[in-house]
């Protein structure tokens, strides 16, 4: 199939790093490999940031504007024209405004992944945003819920499970090959997050005040990212001594596995996640994960099996995990295998792939 894909929130050709724009690459690369044809539909964003009424008029003029165009360029060229149209990542603050219209004017298959539905938006600055994608949702043919938070969202506008189908998260695991571990002295643990106002330097904090409660024993942390929050994510850490930490800054992505093969434990806590791209790519490398067992953090790390959950807001807890298994040699070796089989098992491209292809012969009533 011809598959038109949009993501409004950020474009895969987008220049800032996140793990928006990796999964939409990914998505696009999984589609591809599982047979279909897919071309980037738009480059339009919309980012309904502070609910502005203003800024919402001005997207809402742009969005009609694009699909005028689009439809115009088709009807011209209609061998060009989408079968599907896919959007990524639909939600109150960044709505598909172009994909539902264009597929009743084209009269073609709507799909959605990761879209998600924020009860407590019915009222507010951003309702009408979050009316749409309920309306958005509800009219594909297939959901793709990429975690079980997304999936009960969408269940309370849908009140059915009928166009849902899980996917998990998932990583091109080309160029992941855990190396043979040494044994490190002190134990090195990694982080890799962009360093934003936000639940990213919440998460900062957290592991920062974990961190200080384990000064008694040897490790050493190499902290991967940066961003406008760096000045408050090194105030968080200037209380432990200055010779633990080490500050390695943005790396590009394929400078990222020689520094978690370097590693022996990542260490994220994962506030407000949607999942973490990140935890797959260390556990791809053999790491097993310390974070925390909240919001999107379960879809991608087993807790006892490739690392280790531990409950939101007890930072003891969270300390208390990362020293039992700094200290626990056989167990790290059982969960460094465990982390490498679960992602090879359950988020590879290839799973997901089959998972795209599975969920849109069901959708499409092609089974």
């Amino acid at each position: 199939m011809r598959i038109g894909f949009y993501a409004p929130l950020k474009p895969p050709g987008h220049p800032v790093v996140s793990g928006d724009r990796q999964m939409a690459r990914l998505l696009i690369e999984a589609l591809n490999q599982a047979g279909h044809s897919v071309f980037l539909a738009s480059n339009l964003r919309i980012f309904l940031k502070t609910g502005d009424p203003k800024v919402e008029i001005e997207l809402r003029d742009a969005a009609k504007i694009e699909t005028e165009r689009l439809l115009a360029h088709w009807a011209a060229n209609p061998g060009t024209a989408p079968e599907i149209w896919f959007t990524y990542h639909p939600y109150y603050k960044s709505p598909d405004w172009l994909g539902p219209s264009i597929c009743r004017v084209l009269d073609i298959p709507y799909v959605t992944a990761e879209a998600s539905w924020a009860g407590k938006r019915k009222n507010g600055p951003w309702a009408d945003a979050q009316r749409d994608v309920g309306d958005g949702v509800a009219q594909a043919c297939v959901n793709f819920c990429m975690t079980r938070r997304d999936r009960e969202g969408l269940m309370d506008v849908l009140g059915d499970a009928d166009t849902l189908a899980d996917l998990a998260p998932f990583i091109n695991l080309a160029g992941f090959a855990a190396p043979p571990r040494r044994s490190s002295k002190p134990a090195r643990l990694l982080t890799v997050a962009m360093m934003r106002d936000d639940v990213k330097l919440e998460s900062y904090r957290f592991l920062a005040a974990a961190l200080a409660g384990m000064t008694d024993i040897p490790w050493q942390l190499e902290v991967i990212g940066d961003g406008e929050a760096r000045d408050d994510v090194e105030t968080a850490f200037a209380h432990l001594p200055a010779d633990r930490v080490t500050w390695a800054g943005i790396c590009a992505p394929e400078e990222l596995t020689a520094h978690y093969g370097q590693a022996d434990i990542f260490v994220w806590p994962g506030i407000g996640e949607a999942y973490g791209m990140a935890y797959l790519e260390a556990m791809a490398m053999g790491l097993p994960v310390i974070a925390l067992n909240t919001a999107g953090v379960p879809a991608v790390v087993a807790n006892g099996v490739s690392g280790i959950l531990t409950p939101q807001d007890d930072v003891s807890a969270y300390g208390g995990a990362i020293g039992s298994l700094l200290s626990d040699a056989p167990r790290w070796q059982i969960m460094s295998a465990a982390a490498i089989a679960h992602v090879h098992t359950l988020h590879s491209l290839e799973a997901a792939a089959e998972r795209l292809n599975s969920g849109l012969r069901r959708g499409l009533n092609e089974d």
